[in-house]
Formats: C-alpha cells, sequence, structure tokens
C-alpha cells in the first residue's frame, strides 16, 4: 500500500464522519464549552422595567427642562425596592442605579448635576434630555426573543445571558466518548519501577488531554500487552461503552509484535488506511467498527501527539459540532530550511517575534520523534510539504501552532 498524502487522509477521515447530535441536558455551570442542541429563547424580558442607568433623580422632563428647576422629593427608588407611587408635577425621586423608574418620571437626572439647597428640596444645574440615563423596558432582550440559535458555542459571556434568559439547564449536545487503549508487553504506569526492558507509557496522558480539550469524554482502558485476547477483551469493553471512537496506542504496524490491527479486523473492522506520508507519525491506522471511529496511532510519544493533533482533534470536534481549531499560522524560517522529501515533515520549532513584529521559526537541532523534551519546548511544528526546495532564512513557512493563541 502506498503512503497516502496527509491532506487526503484527513478528508478521508472527516469525509466518514458526521456530527453526532445526541442531546442531554446539563446545569448551566457545567456547560461552558458545550454546543446548543436548541434555539435559546428568552423565558423573560430583559429589563422587566423602565429601570434607572446611573444614581440620580427621576422626574418629569418637562418639570426641569432648563437648569434651576426646583423639585420636591418624595421618596426613593432602590435596587429590589421601587418607589410605589407617582411622580407627580414639581416633584422628583431619588433613584439608584438599576431601581424602577417609578410611574410619571421620564428622564433621570444625574445626583451631580442636582443641589439640595434646603431638605427635602433639590435644585437642577444642568441642561437635561427626555429619557436621559433610563433603560427602557426590553431594551436587551423581550420575553419568546431567541436569544442564541442552535450550534451556539456555550463561553462565558453566552452563559450569563442564559442566565439572564431564566434559564438552569441547557440542552446541549452530548460530548463523544473516546476510549484510549495503549498496547506494548514494555509498557507500565507512571510511577511504576520499570524492569530491564520496560519504558513508561506516556501517550495515554497526552491523548487523552487532547480529546477532553477538542471537547470529548474519556475512557481510560489501561495498559494492554501484545496479547490477542487482552486487545479483544479491551476492544469489547470500549463497545460495552460505546464509544464514538476507538484510539489506539502503538502496535498498528504489521510486524510480528503489531496485534493491534489484526486483532481489530478480526473484531469486524473495516480498515480504510494505514500508513501517511508525514513524519513523524508515518504507520497512523484508520477504520470503522460499525459506527466507532478506530484511529490508531504510532507507539512513538512524538509520533503519536503529532497525528492526535492532525487526525484525532478534527474528529472530535466534528463529533461534538464544534468549529475546528485555527492552527495553522505563517512565520518566517529563522534558518535555512533543508529540502524535503516525499514525506510532509513536521518540524519541531520556537517562535520568536523579531523587531518588525514577524515571527520567526526556529526548529531545534534534534528532530528524533522519540525526543518528548524538545516537544514539549515547542510552540510550533514547522510543516514542509513533499519534495520542496530548500527554504531561505527569512522566507515564510508555514507552521502549526501547538497553542493556538500563542500568536494572539
Amino acid at each position: 500500500m502506498s503512503l497516502l498524502p496527509v491532506a487526503d487522509a484527513q478528508a478521508r477521515l472527516l469525509n466518514s464522519a458526521t456530527s453526532l447530535h445526541r442531546i442531554e441536558s446539563v446545569p448551566l455551570d457545567l456547560a461552558e464549552g458545550r454546543v446548543l442542541a436548541k434555539d435559546l429563547s428568552a423565558r423573560l424580558t430583559q429589563p422587566p422595567f423602565d429601570a434607572s442607568a446611573m444614581d440620580g433623580y427621576a422626574l418629569r422632563f418637562e418639570d426641569a427642562a432648563e437648569p434651576g428647576a426646583e423639585l420636591t422629593v418624595i421618596g426613593a427608588s432602590a435596587a429590589g425596592h421601587a418607589f410605589e407611587g407617582a411622580v407627580g408635577k414639581g416633584e422628583t425621586v431619588r433613584i439608584f442605579t438599576g431601581a424602577p423608574v417609578p410611574a410619571g418620571a421620564d428622564t433621570v437626572l444625574l445626583q451631580e448635576d442636582a443641589e439640595r439647597p434646603e431638605d427635602g428640596r433639590i435644585r437642577t444645574t444642568y441642561p437635561l434630555r427626555k429619557g436621559q440615563h433610563i433603560r427602557p423596558r426590553g431594551q436587551d432582550f423581550a420575553e419568546g426573543e431567541v436569544v442564541l440559535p442552535a450550534g451556539t458555542v456555550m463561553d462565558f459571556s453566552r452563559l450569563t445571558v442564559a442566565a439572564a434568559m431564566n434559564h438552569p439547564a441547557l440542552d446541549v449536545y452530548r460530548r463523544p466518548l473516546v476510549a484510549i487503549l495503549a498496547t506494548g508487553d514494555e509498557l507500565v504506569t507512571p510511577g511504576t519501577e520499570p524492569g530491564p526492558s520496560q519504558i513508561i507509557a506516556s501517550n495515554t496522558f497526552g491523548i487523552a488531554a487532547l480529546a477532553r480539550s477538542a471537547g470529548a469524554h474519556v475512557l481510560d482502558l489501561g495498559i494492554v500487552p501484545d496479547d490477542k485476547a487482552e486487545i479483544t477483551a479491551a476492544i469489547g469493553r470500549a463497545q460495552v461503552a460505546k464509544a464514538d471512537v476507538i484510539v489506539t496506542l502503538g502496535g498498528a504496524s504489521v510486524g510480528d509484535h503489531d496485534l493491534v490491527q489484526a486483532t481489530l479486523i478480526e473484531a469486524g473492522m473495516q480498515l480504510d488506511f494505514w500508513r501517511i506520508a508525514m513524519r513523524p507519525g508515518k504507520p497512523l491506522m484508520v477504520g470503522s467498527l460499525g459506527e466507532t471511529h478506530v484511529l490508531g496511532l504510532p507507539g512513538n510519544p512524538v509520533s503519536s501527539l503529532v497525528c492526535g493533533l492532525l487526525f484525532l482533534e478534527p474528529l472530535i470536534r466534528k463529533l461534538a459540532s464544534l468549529p475546528p481549531v485555527k492552527r495553522e499560522a505563517t512565520a518566517l524560517a529563522a534558518i535555512p530550511l533543508k529540502a524535503n522529501d516525499q514525506r510532509q515533515d513536521y518540524v519541531r520549532a520556537t517562535l520568536t517575534k523579531a523587531a518588525n513584529g514577524s515571527w520567526l521559526a526556529e526548529p531545534f537541532s534534534k528532530q528524533d520523534s522519540s525526543m518528548m523534551k524538545v516537544f514539549s519546548r515547542a510552540d510550533c511544528l514547522i510543516i514542509r510539504p513533499p519534495h520542496v526546495p530548500e527554504l531561505a532564512a527569512g522566507s515564510p513557512c508555514p507552521v502549526l501552532l501547538l497553542r493556538p493563541d500563542l500568536l494572539g
């Protein structure tokens, strides 16, 4: 099987995926980052009454159109404690921000624009505009108005308006369930003293974090040895849990000790493709097991994370009805970049801002895909498409941001 170009592999994976559109109701305080499954309409009108926008005096404009008018203070209106009467000719009510404007009043005079020559009276000192400093009833939204349409991703501002509309819970799309299975006789959990031929299993934690940040729930199936029966049992646990995606870490190639692909096929997986024209991450496997997507990531930690960014993250976000993460950007090569062969390279690099405001991408001198420390210090991956010639320093180059907000 020939190596599949990265763009073609991404397209085939995402074209096979559709948004899950399974609905659940969640409390408002758990709805951050969730996608509304239905239009959200206001259950009340906001503000529910004409309200003062400032501290001052509620009055009739006709009584104080010009400075120097004297008015009698007949009461006060505060938030939560409305004045029950009405403002008549020559009268005013002391009012505070957010308080209901009393009947009869149509304007609010700022408190600093009033003098109090004697008890119970005020004198205006500044010209007024009719209706000033009053928030009219329904200025924000009206009962029954659709304020947040279906498909809205809930964030801090949208949660605030949902609460103001009197919604204690929201109907949102359920998060996809991603089951993660690490395989390999050599793997042990962090905190364990590894034997002579063993290493610490690290991929699960990075891939799980990536999956959660993309909008998924995660089911950790643990570490399974290179044994078909145990791999089959773990796959069965994922199926019982109704996982939307099964992610395997390692063992997806076809070597003597690589049993994952063969075991999945025996379990009924339809293999779509594997082996991608990319570096790191060539031994990537994509298939389906019934309605469950199967993504076999390389066992090498850096390869696994790079493939996770390119394939797992966009898959999860499509299943979750979330927009793609914008990781692609352009920087300037800080040093010359050598010509490339037939595989698309993802070169770990740092980003620094030049004096002229341009971003410079400088690759690390060592790019071995086993070096996790280098990956943790990288800001981006310089993308070197297949067969491109040498690139001179200072030339634009595409990059994949490891932290999308880095460039602001």
